[in-house]
């Protein structure tokens, strides 16, 4: 195929945030409200993105990463315990259980959807006693969601709590064994859920992140850990308190607020969430039917139900090459990800090439290209243009 005469007048990164006029006057209220911070936005974007997951509870955050640190301490990680999560995540997913001191653990992926492979994880769990290990990280990749229901069920046999990852698919969905659409975060199968608000995602608020769980004893838990440890709340006080102005840090936790200005923001992005995610699908459909004609293209997990494609991941011969050529065209594709144990530092603790070599495949040919809502279809046909005309003049 030659090079489209078409030619983009802005840069085309993998992904990118809309930021709407709506979104401005939401902020601006923010900004002329009582609270900047700690206030009655906050709850009020819980609230809403609870319901959007289906789930009961929603705690507000400061970051994903802040998310994976507060959910690995209120399900006690510690020292001793050992957890297994997937290679091809961000470092953040198994980083939060070293934060609290314990032992992270990889399961290889399916090569088809670049999930972790339940059948990799029953055969570690099955070379250990018993409480060998504590709990399991599962990724929703790209925006595709785990198998939750098979993995509570694993999980239940061997007496492991789930963290599910869900930065990548708020909106995304499996289909349980009874036909039944589940949402990402809902917490019917996880203890607990988390999202990031990180710009390309699919709601941004600058910086921000989301716990979701249906376990009342968790959501209080969270409440104290992300302020320091510290409670007002008259019946979890341990003494008698002086005055209106009492509180007590019961436990050592940590500032992972997230201020009413980014709520604010949350809570516009959210009315447009479901808008986005179809229009990601649709996206999606249309790199579908153009891959299938172009030779030397891989599609990661095409057409799976339920996706929520905050990545649209193909891969190819010379990932590095066409990398670089796309960048000379002003599409600024990435990779996602350099696989967590061949990290300097996760090799430091013992870790090497080849312990995984189905995700270590993966990485060797994978590259994320432009998916985002205010993409157009010129673009995107821009996009499959220049891909066509790179593996034409490698071929």
């Amino acid at each position: 195929m030659s090079e489209s005469a078409f030619h983009p007048t802005r840069a085309l990164p993998y992904g990118r945030q809309n930021i709407t006029d709506a979104d401005v006057a939401a902020v601006t209220a923010a900004l002329h409200a009582d609270y900047l911070t700690q206030g009655p936005t906050v709850a009020e974007f819980e609230k809403q993105f609870a319901a959007y997951v289906g789930a009961k509870y929603a705690v507000a955050v400061s970051n994903g990463t802040a998310a994976l640190h507060l959910c690995a301490m209120a399900l006690k990680v510690q020292a001793g315990q050992r957890v297994i999560t997937t290679p091809l995540t961000f470092s953040a997913s198994a980083n939060c259980v070293r934060y609290c001191g314990g032992e992270v653990h990889f399961a290889d992926i399916d090569p088809a959807t670049g999930l972790i492979d339940l059948l990799q994880v029953q055969a570690l769990l099955e070379a250990h006693p018993k409480g060998h290990f504590t709990g399991i990280i599962p990724v929703d990749f790209a925006g595709l969601a785990v198998d939750l229901e098979a993995t509570r069920q694993l999980a239940d046999q061997y007496g492991l709590w789930i963290i599910e990852d869900s930065c990548h698919a708020p909106g995304g969905f499996f289909i349980d064994s009874q036909g039944q659409e589940q949402l990402c975060g809902n917490g019917n199968f996880a203890d607990l859920a988390i999202f990031s608000f990180h710009p390309v995602k699919h709601i941004a608020t600058g910086e921000g992140g989301m716990i979701t769980t249906n376990s009342e004893q968790l959501f209080h838990h969270l409440l104290r850990l992300r302020t320091h440890g510290i409670t007002r709340d008259p019946a979890d006080l341990k003494r008698e308190p002086d005055g209106g102005w009492y509180m007590e840090m019961q436990e050592l936790g940590y500032n992972y607020r997230l201020p009413d200005l980014n709520c604010a923001l949350g809570l516009s992005q959210l009315t447009r969430a479901d808008a986005g995610l179809a229009r990601r699908r649709l996206l999606a459909a249309r790199y579908h039917v153009a891959f299938a004609q172009v030779p030397g293209v891989t599609v990661l997990a095409p057409g799976r139900k339920g996706h929520a494609y905050h990545l649209y991941v193909i891969e190819v011969a010379d990932r590095k090459g066409l990398y670089d050529f796309l960048k000379t065209k002003q599409i600024f594709a990435q990779v996602h990800y350099i696989p967590v144990h061949r990290m300097p530092y996760y090799e430091g603790l013992g870790w090497k090439a080849g312990d995984f070599p189905l995700a270590e495949e993966y990485y060797a040919h994978c590259l994320s290209i432009p998916l985002f809502p205010t993409l157009t279809d010129e673009e995107q046909d821009y996009v499959v243009a220049c891909i066509s005309e790179f593996l034409s003049v490698e071929c």
